[in-house]
C-alpha cells in the first residue's frame, strides 16, 4: 500500500508540475523561463538548455537602424559558441513597429540577409510597461529596460546578469567582446 501511495504522489507531481517546480528552484531567475522557438511549436526551457553558458539576450527587429547588428551578433555567436557563448534573439515590434512580420518572414529575413543561426524565439514584448516575464526580470535585475531594438543583456555561466548594453553599443565593440572573453 505504501509503494502505491508513493507512486501516486510521484505521478501527481509529474502531472501537475510539482517535480519541475522543484527543479526550477535550482535555476537562476534570468533563465527560469520556457519560450517557444520562432518557428514551430517547440518550447525551450532556457534553464535546461543554456545554464552553464555565457548568454547574450537581445531584442531584435528587422526594419531598424540597428538591424545590421545581426551581422555582429552572428559573428560573436560563431566565434565563441564552441567556447560556451550563446546569443538568444527575441524579435519585438515594440519600437516604431519595426518588426511587423510573421515568424516565417522574420526567420527568412534573418537567415537570408544575415545568415543568422543563433536561436531565435517568438515575438516578445520588452517595454517596461508591458514586458513579458523574461524582460520584466532582466529589466528589474539590470535597472533598465530596452529603450529601443537591439538592447543586450549579458549573463555569466552562473546565469546571473553581468552587463546591460543599450542599442547603440555594437555587439562587436571592445566593451562587449572583452566582457564575453572574461566570462568564457
Amino acid at each position: 500500500m505504501q509503494r502505491l501511495m508513493i507512486r501516486v504522489v510521484t505521478v501527481a507531481l509529474v502531472i501537475f508540475g510539482g517535480a519541475s517546480a522543484m527543479a526550477d528552484t535550482q535555476c537562476p531567475e534570468a533563465l527560469n523561463f520556457v519560450k517557444r522557438n520562432l518557428i514551430g511549436d517547440k518550447e525551450v526551457n532556457l534553464c535546461k538548455e543554456y545554464q552553464g553558458k555565457v548568454v547574450l539576450i537581445v531584442n531584435t527587429a528587422s526594419k531598424c537602424g540597428f538591424t545590421p547588428q545581426y551581422e555582429g551578433l552572428e559573428a560573436l555567436y560563431r566565434k565563441y559558441k564552441d567556447h560556451g557563448l550563446v546569443v538568444l534573439g527575441f524579435p519585438s515590434n515594440d519600437f516604431g513597429s519595426q518588426e511587423p512580420g510573421s515568424a516565417q518572414e522574420i526567420q527568412a529575413f534573418c537567415k537570408n540577409t544575415y545568415g543568422v543561426e543563433f536561436p531565435m524565439f517568438e515575438k516578445t514584448t520588452v517595454t517596461a510597461r508591458n514586458a513579458e516575464p523574461i524582460y520584466q526580470t532582466l529589466g528589474r535585475l539590470s535597472g533598465e529596460f530596452p529603450q529601443w531594438n537591439f538592447h543586450k543583456y549579458l549573463l555569466g555561466r552562473d546565469g546571473k546578469l553581468v552587463a546591460s548594453y543599450p542599442s547603440k553599443v555594437d555587439p562587436q565593440s571592445a566593451s562587449v567582446t572583452q566582457q564575453i572573453e572574461k566570462l568564457l
